[in-house]
């Protein structure tokens, strides 16, 4: 009884199908990797996404309120800012766009800028994990609301076990900070923040900290050399495309990597894999 009461308290946070494994012969509880420990015990998705989401909440308040700055400076109307951030969602679009619409930009101009900028997206759907999510008007929303940051937190190791309340939350939190930022930053952000340094940079140090996360949770060095070749490949060749170059250019790299892997590698990772399902 003794032993029983000690096994169950020392009980790592795992997802249902770890906790049923059979312990070691010694009595242990097998060694679980990082990637699979995603969701505590007794946790709702709601709140698994509030913790994995909420700190970036707190930079598209920040960012949201730059956009809000930006749209007073032009001296458009106060529903600019909202009506935008909510129909649109896409940050550096967005910033392009109160540009546009304060010249008087042509529809077809502002909708082929949106189109080159947000293409990333057509390789995000690759490997999102878009099938968690059930019912067509999820999907929709899911699809509507993704984002580089709701796509850096919903895919990785472990995804395919990512609950629907999660992945929801995660772009529904986003999204509503961003809202919010904007509207206050109209009303409240331009009388504060229009001379303060730095503001632009609270984006890119954000993906800077959901990189070095990443590659802590699976330190995949052939991939990760494969990226910065990528990147600084795009930037010296293409620095007016580099997001969508680098990102083309990566994908091929990793298609052309498991083409031509070992069939030794192919089958490392299937044992994997059916040890971790």
């Amino acid at each position: 009884m003794h032993q029983e009461r000690t096994t169950t308290a020392a009980l790592p946070l795992v997802t249902t199908s770890e906790v049923t494994s059979p312990a070691t012969a010694t009595g242990a509880l097998p060694v679980i990797s990082g990637e699979h420990v995603h969701t505590l015990p007794g946790e709702s998705s709601f709140r698994e996404g509030l913790r994995v989401a909420g700190f970036m909440c707190l930079g598209f308040v920040v960012m949201g309120m730059g956009l809000g700055v930006l749209v007073s400076s032009y001296g458009l109307a106060w529903w600019v800012a909202p009506v935008l951030s909510a129909v649109v969602f896409a940050g550096s679009v967005e910033f392009l766009l109160v540009g546009m619409i304060a010249a008087a930009a042509p529809l077809s101009l502002i909708a082929s800028t949106t189109l080159i900028m947000n293409a990333r997206h057509l390789v995000y759907g690759i490997s999102y994990p878009l099938q968690n999510v059930r019912g067509g008007f999820a999907k929709a929303l899911a699809v509507y609301m993704l984002c580089d940051e709701a796509y850096a937190v919903n895919t990785g190791p472990g995804s395919k076990n990512y609950r629907q309340g999660r992945i929801l939350t995660v772009s529904l939190l986003l999204w509503a900070s961003w809202w919010g930022g904007s509207t206050l930053g109209y009303f409240v952000g331009a009388a504060f923040l229009s001379n303060l340094a730095g503001v632009d940079f609270v984006m890119t140090g954000m993906f800077i900290i959901l990189s070095i996360d990443a590659y802590r949770a699976v330190k995949d060095h052939i991939t990760a050399t494969l990226a910065a070749a990528a990147s600084i490949s795009a930037i010296v060749f293409f620095p007016q495309s580099m997001l969508l170059v680098a990102l083309l250019t990566l994908v091929v790299m990793l298609i052309l990597r498991h083409v031509l892997g070992s069939p030794q590698d192919a089958g490392r990772n299937e044992t994997q894999e059916g040890q971790h399902a």
